[in-house]
């Protein structure tokens, strides 16, 4: 089944794609530099970074709480 289908599958994609931006943004800043542009799949990737250095403790909460669920009752 995809992900875009599975509600489960489509929340554990979306926060594995805002904790990797948000690593690569801290590992190579110039790589997702915010004037290369806020559109396109470069502009959502930055938008991903910025929702994981703004709200890290909310992020880390569901990845736990995701990896809880995942591994318990799925």
């Amino acid at each position: 089944m995809s992900a875009i289908f599975n509600f489960q599958s489509l929340l554990t994609v979306i926060l594995l794609l805002i904790c990797t931006c948000t690593y690569i943004k801290a590992i190579m800043p110039s790589l997702l530099d915010k004037r290369m542009g806020k559109v396109g799949l470069q502009g959502t990737f930055w938008k991903c970074a910025r929702i994981g250095e703004r709200k890290s403790p909310y992020v880390a909460f569901s990845c736990v709480c995701m990896a809880v669920s995942i591994l318990f009752w799925s």
